[in-house]
C-alpha cells in the first residue's frame, strides 16, 4: 500500500488551538437538512449519499468480511464526520474566494500525477487516500482541489495552515456563511465537531523522495 511514502497531516495541535474560531451560530438547521451553509442546503439525503460513496468503495476494496466489519467500526461516526467535512470544504471555497485564490484543473492534474509516481500508480494513490482520508476514489480530484487551495490560500496570506491567520481567514468565512447544523450531527465546533487531523485538504504532502514512517 506504500505506506512509507503516505503523507503526514499537519494540524492536530493547531485545530485545537483553532476551535473557538469556528463555532456554528447554534440555531436548529432547517427540516430535512443536514445542515444549512450561506443559505444553501447539504440534505441528509446528500450526505447520505456520500457516506454510501465510502462504504461501498471500502466494500470493494476490502474482500475479506472481518476486515470490513473492522473497517465500519473504525468509522463508526462516518456520517457526522463527513457532514463536518463538507461544511468545512465550503467555508474553505468562500475563505479562498474572499482571498481572490483559484485552482486550475491543470494544477490539479499535476499534484495528482506526482503524488501517483510517489504511491505507485493510480489504484495505489486511491487506495492509501480511501484507508487513511476516507475519500472514495471519485472524490479523489475534487479533494486534491480542496489541498490546493488551502496551500494557495495560505499562501496568499503570507503563512503556513496552521498557524492562527490562516485559521482566521476560515473563521471569517465561517461567519459569513451563517452555518446551520442539525444537531444529530454534532456542533459546528472543530475540537467537539468531529473535523480531526484527518482532514485531508490540511495535510503536507511529503517532498519527492521523502519517506514518512509505516
Amino acid at each position: 500500500m506504500h505506506r512509507r511514502r503516505r503523507h503526514a497531516l499537519v494540524l492536530s495541535a493547531a485545530l485545537a488551538a483553532a476551535a473557538p474560531l469556528l463555532t456554528a451560530c447554534g440555531s436548529d438547521a432547517r427540516p430535512g437538512a443536514a445542515a444549512v451553509v450561506g443559505g444553501q442546503r447539504i440534505t441528509v439525503a446528500q450526505l447520505q449519499s456520500r457516506v454510501n460513496e465510502v462504504r461501498e468503495a471500502q466494500r470493494s476494496a476490502i474482500a475479506d468480511d472481518a476486515q470490513y466489519q473492522q473497517a465500519i467500526a473504525r468509522t463508526g461516526t462516518l456520517a457526522r464526520d463527513t457532514l463536518h467535512q463538507m461544511v468545512l470544504d465550503r467555508v474553505l471555497d468562500r475563505a479562498a474566494q474572499d482571498a481572490g485564490v483559484t485552482v486550475t484543473r491543470r494544477e490539479v492534474q499535476q499534484m495528482r500525477s506526482g503524488l501517483e509516481q510517489q504511491a505507485g500508480g493510480s489504484k495505489g494513490l486511491e487506495t492509501a487516500w480511501l484507508q487513511q482520508y476516507g475519500v472514495p476514489p471519485q472524490r479523489l480530484d475534487d479533494d486534491l482541489r480542496l489541498q490546493l487551495e488551502a496551500q494557495k490560500l495560505a499562501a496568499a496570506l503570507h503563512t503556513e495552515t496552521s498557524q492562527p491567520a490562516f485559521w482566521k481567514a476560515l473563521s471569517a468565512a465561517s461567519g459569513e456563511l451563517h452555518i446551520d447544523l442539525n444537531p444529530r450531527y454534532g456542533a459546528w465546533d472543530v475540537q467537539k465537531g468531529g473535523v480531526d487531523a484527518r482532514t485531508p485538504w490540511l495535510r503536507e504532502v511529503s517532498k519527492p523522495g521523502s519517506q514518512q514512517p509505516a
